[in-house]
């Protein structure tokens, strides 16, 4: 059902944005895989296998990313995901990837919920220890041509309130999706907009649940 034609890498680093230089740069990446849509031409009325055997990509994405990123897990600090999905697919296809590229960062990350919990849509397990990567993985996604343009979300992996992680990732696979194909991305970065300076609940000031709702 996982035909992968191509992986697409993208890092950058922001010195600044017309303001002083950042003590260190601020660098975000994303990676894109782009894959045969099963679906493509038709309607399908059950098409959770694919959510299920998307889950192996989901994780190896999300560590072939950071290791891209060349930063250990625990700089990373705002995360995001999307899809494209090519023209003869439905945009349904694209949420396919909501539990697999979310869940993969996650744990990727040290979050400590229950993976099953997360796959049915039952959010956070507050019982247990929290772990890290508390925050939800946002999430955009359309139906569009070769060569379509992503604006991925990014916010802060523990809270999503953080107003100085709020960004978004420009993501464009060259050629890619064809009409049968699907485009699926993850995107991270490792800290606040190089200027960031709008208030708000800080970073460093993010308690257990906090900044979540």
């Amino acid at each position: 059902m996982i035909e992968i034609r191509r992986v697409f890498t993208q890092v950058e680093d922001i010195h600044h944005e017309f303001g002083p230089v950042a003590a260190q740069p601020l660098r975000r990446g994303a990676i894109g895989v782009v894959l045969t849509n099963p679906f493509a031409g038709r309607y399908v009325a059950d098409i959770l296998p694919m959510m299920d055997a998307l889950q192996p990509l989901g994780i190896q994405m999300a560590e072939q990313l950071r290791a891209a990123m060349d930063v250990p897990a625990e700089r990373i600090e705002g995360y995001g995901k999307g899809a494209i999905v090519g023209a003869a697919g439905e945009l349904e296809h694209g949420a396919l990837w909501h539990v697999p590229g979310g869940y993969a960062m996650r744990e990727l990350l040290g979050w400590k919920g229950d993976r099953a919990a997360y796959a049915a849509g039952k959010g956070e397990d507050k019982s247990g220890q929290p772990g890290n990567a508390l925050s939800i993985v946002p999430s955009t996604k359309k139906v569009g041509p070769p060569g379509a343009t992503l604006d991925v979300p990014l916010t802060h992996i523990n809270a999503s309130y953080v107003r100085s992680h709020f960004d978004a990732l420009e993501v464009r696979v060259p050629g890619a999706p064809l009409p049968d194909e699907l485009v699926y991305i993850l995107a991270m970065s490792t800290g606040p907009r190089v200027h960031a300076r709008v208030g708000g609940l800080k970073a460093a000031d993010i308690a257990q649940w906090n900044g979540l709702r």
